[in-house]
């Protein structure tokens, strides 16, 4: 009851009134941080869960870039997406999107560095004069907080590195390294904890080799302008998932996580700060 009466505060002073809307559909999507058909096998439990319990349809609208589903939710196309820090700040900066959920993991989530097992790199100053890759441009976790920890190791990327590009994908990173077209990469820590658990790289071949300090990540966003009562049942519909519930411990696992906490705006203010310093928000 506790947790019900302080969403209910909570969404009342963040969130400006607004008409009631009786929508026929929820529309969501989420960066596409991994390949599309792992999109869908993720985010299909979740929501037949939510039109469960919000009983209205849910519809997954996959976009193809995390600049598209950034424009999406500013351009109110969907109404709730999954998106990292750094496009979160994005989407509120464009249209004024709300976080509203997280994974307990993502307030104290980290990037891992990459290599082959026998690179020879074993620190982030042996990167100088090697190949590497981040994962898509606008991704928090594969580009912009690794940018962010290499620029305060005094690495520059543009100054330093061989080469480096952009992989699109965490899942594409990993490959890459592990196939040699890299010598390096940074990758988001749940995707290469799933993709070694369920064999799709090889253990044998890859290590970390450094880890990035703490920072919060991803997060569930809606889009301005949607019913304040229906935000408040999206909250209350996650905060529901119970790990110790056999049919939400499916849902919860695909999703990489044992349950969701809320999340805040003040929460991302070192993406904010990290995005700045890098230069990749004015």
């Amino acid at each position: 009851m506790f947790k019900a009466v302080f969403i209910l505060i909570w969404l009342l002073t963040i969130i400006p009134t607004s008409a009631s809307l009786t929508l026929a559909q929820l529309k969501v999507t989420a960066i596409p941080d991994e390949e599309p058909t792992e999109l869908l096998r993720i985010y299909s439990p979740l929501a037949n869960y939510l039109e469960q319990e919000l009983g209205l349809k849910v519809k997954f609208i996959p976009v193809v870039s995390y600049a598209a589903a950034v424009e999406a939710l500013a351009a109110k196309k969907v109404d709730l997406a999954w998106l990292g820090g750094f496009t979160h700040v994005q989407a509120r900066r464009r249209g004024g999107a709300l976080a509203v959920v997280m994974r307990q993991e993502d307030l104290t989530f980290h990037t891992k560095f990459i290599t082959a097992k026998d690179s020879g790199i074993r620190r982030l100053s042996d990167l100088k004069g090697k190949t590497f890759t981040f994962g898509s441009v606008s991704s928090t976790s594969g580009h912009l907080m690794p940018r962010y920890f290499l620029l305060k190791h005094g690495v520059i990327p543009e100054r330093d590195f061989k080469r480096f590009s952009y992989s699109g994908a965490h899942d594409a990173t990993a490959k890459w390294v592990e196939t040699g077209r890299v010598d390096a990469g940074a990758i988001n820590e749940a995707v290469l904890a799933k993709l070694f658990e369920l064999g799709r790289i090889n253990r044998d071949k890859l290590r970390v080799f450094w880890t990035t300090p703490a920072y919060v990540d991803y997060n569930w966003s809606v889009r301005q302008g949607l019913d304040r009562a229906l935000i408040s049942r999206i909250v209350r519909a996650f905060l529901s998932l119970d790990y110790a519930n056999p049919a939400h411990r499916k849902v919860l696992d695909l999703q990489r996580t044992k349950g969701y906490v809320m999340a805040f705006e003040q929460d991302f203010a070192e993406i904010e700060q990290a995005a700045r310093a890098t230069g990749l928000l004015k």
